[in-house]
Order: structure tokens, then sequence, then C-alpha cells
């Protein structure tokens, strides 16, 4: 067979599957996970049934078929991010914005059962691990130009960031999003130098405090 045959017959074959991704998603979006029927799916992405089982053997690998989609995605945002940042911006800034805005926008899945069903793709955790390696590898660049703290490892932080953009999927504007990364790189910022002596307490006065400040 020409080759030019076989790749015409391999592009038709993306297609579909591309195709059928994208009918699920809208039909569970709409319907939820338990209402949505390989006919519908079928119907909705243009093809035959018996056609569809030749490319998926059910609903469930249709999902996880798309889930795994939409993570390759997210994860190729997140190196674009940290690879056209600006300068004056930097790429850690910028990749943390990305995840954020990612968890923002993909909140709410529509039904437990689905929820169920993605969280335990063996994807999930590869994908959560490239993420925290390339976080990881931006505070510790960080770090050694100083406008990363140093009093917490790497791969700490990278665990911080994580859990605590992920609340993004909660929020409801992303003017919130915008303030949650904020707080979130000024943790990341954060000094404390031990070295230095404790600051006047409240309604004591600088003069007062030293008084009962131990001399070395």
């Amino acid at each position: 067979m020409p080759r030019l045959w076989n790749d015409t017959i391999d592009a038709h074959r993306r297609a579909v599957r591309e195709a059928t991704l994208d009918a699920a998603a809208v039909l569970v979006a709409e319907h939820g996970l338990l209402s949505v029927t390989m006919s519908q799916i079928a119907e909705e992405t243009g093809i035959g049934r018996a056609t569809l089982y030749k490319y998926f053997p059910d609903g469930e690998a249709i999902l996880l078929a798309w889930h795994e989609r939409q993570i390759t995605a997210h994860l190729e945002q997140l190196a674009a991010a940290r690879d056209q940042a600006s300068d004056a911006r930097g790429p850690l800034d910028a990749v943390l914005e990305a995840y954020a805005l990612i968890a923002y926008e993909s909140h709410g899945h529509r039904d437990n059962e689905l929820a169920a069903i993605l969280h335990r793709d063996a994807q999930v955790g590869r994908a959560e691990q490239q993420l925290r390696d390339m976080i990881r590898d931006l505070v510790t660049e960080g770090a050694k130009t100083g406008d990363i703290r140093d009093d917490v490892a790497p791969d700490e932080l990278a665990g911080y960031c994580i859990h605590a953009l992920t609340a993004a999927g909660g929020l409801q504007s992303k003017a919130a999003v915008t303030r949650l990364v904020k707080v979130t790189l000024d943790g990341l910022r954060l000094r404390i130098d031990s070295r230095c002596a404790p600051g006047p307490a409240p309604g004591r006065s600088a003069a007062q405090h030293e008084s009962i400040t131990p001399r070395r």
C-alpha cells in the first residue's frame, strides 16, 4: 500500500479519535457520566456504533483517553509558560500562574463517578510528578540567585506551591486566582533571619524592648 495512502488512513483515524473524545466530553458535561451511552457518543461524533467500538471498548476508555489528552496539553502549556516568560516576570511566576489558571478552569466535574474515574488514572500521578519536578527546578534556580528562600528544601517548596494553587479550583474569579498566586509567591520569597533579635512587643517602645533584650 502506498505511503501516501497509509498517511491518509492514519490521519483519518486520528481525526475520528479526536472527534470522539470531544463528543464524549461534551455529552458528559451536559448529562453526567452515568447518563451517556456509546450510542450517544457515536451519534454525536457522526459515526456508527460499530465503528466506535473499533476505537474504544467502552465509555470509560474514551474518558481516560480524553483525560490523557488534557493532561498532555496542560503540561505543554506549563512548559510554554516557562520557556516564554519575560525576564522581568520570571519563569517561576509564569508557571505558577499558568497552573493556577488551569486549576481554576478545570474545576467542577459534573458528578462524583466521573471524578473517581479520572483521579485513579495513572497519568495523573505521572503528570503531578512532572509538574513538581518543573517547579522544583525553578525554585532551585531562584534560590541560587537569591530570589527564592533557601531555608526550605526546593522539593518541599514545590509541594507547597502545588497544594496552595490547587485551591484555585474553588475560586470564583480570575482576579481571585491572581491574588492566590501572589500570596503563594510571597511565601516563597519570605525570609526569616534568625540572627536578628526579636522586635518590640505590641505596646512596648523600642527603648523598653532594648532594656530587656539580653546582651551578648
